[in-house]
């Protein structure tokens, strides 16, 4: 269990990072818009990718951090649906997960 929590709190550390780069990305830290009309636009599409990334790092930080909520309350290993052993090789592919296979796939 320590050894996911720690692959946990790296991958959390990631994404913080991941978010600030993105933000300082939305906010342009590095300078003001290109004055070029063509680049312009292409820096604008990239900002809406940007966004969608952004969005993407903050739903995944909600996920590890809801994972390392749950180790540190004793039950992080079992599926918060069924209650029954998550199995490890679905949490070494997926160390935030708080479902078994069965009640993930479950709508």
């Amino acid at each position: 269990m320590q050894e996911r929590k720690t692959r946990l709190e790296t991958l959390r550390l990631e994404l913080l990072d991941r978010i600030r780069y993105y933000e300082a990305h939305q906010h342009r830290t590095s300078g003001a818009l290109d004055k070029d009309l063509d680049d312009q636009a292409l820096e604008v599409r990239n900002d809406e990718v940007i966004a969608r990334l952004e969005e993407e790092a903050r739903t995944e930080l909600a996920q590890v951090e809801r994972a390392l909520a749950r180790l540190d309350a004793g039950v992080g290993d079992d599926c918060e649906k069924c209650g029954d052993p998550i199995a490890p090789e679905r949490l070494e592919a997926l160390p935030y997960t708080t479902r078994c296979k069965e009640c993930a796939d479950l709508p």
